[in-house]
């Protein structure tokens, strides 16, 4: 059985703090598409998604998920990722839209946030 929208992005939020990579870009379809944040180059397919979370696997992280919102094959979902790195702290607070397929895979992804949306401080 495929596995549920709501599933996907709560698996998809834990793995955005707990890594690895590999684990993340296998949450997507093998030609799914991404573009975070909106307005920028889209990512198409696994090699090219995976550069993105491959940031993410030296640093301190956290994510909270404040709520998903979920209509078919399709979830919004708002939550907090907290990195740590080199002294500072950042805080991006996004909405992801994901649109998945018939086996559970992510084939779209579309962040939405911009620099309202992002906090950085010295600690």
């Amino acid at each position: 059985m495929a596995a549920q929208p709501r599933d996907v992005v709560e698996q998809y939020v834990k793995l955005v703090a707990t890594g690895p990579t590999s684990a993340i870009v296998d949450l997507y379809a093998e030609d799914a598409v991404v573009e975070d944040p909106i307005g920028t180059p889209e990512r198409r397919g696994h090699e090219a998604i995976g550069e993105l979370y491959k940031a993410l696997e030296s640093l301190d992280r956290e994510t909270e998920l404040h709520t998903a919102k979920v209509a078919g094959n399709k979830v919004a979902a708002h939550f907090t990722l907290v990195t740590v790195s080199n002294g500072h702290r950042m805080t991006l607070a996004p909405i992801d839209v994901m649109e998945l397929n018939d086996e559970g895979k992510i084939v779209t992804m579309r962040a939405y946030w911009g620099p309202d949306d992002l906090k950085m401080e010295q600690i």
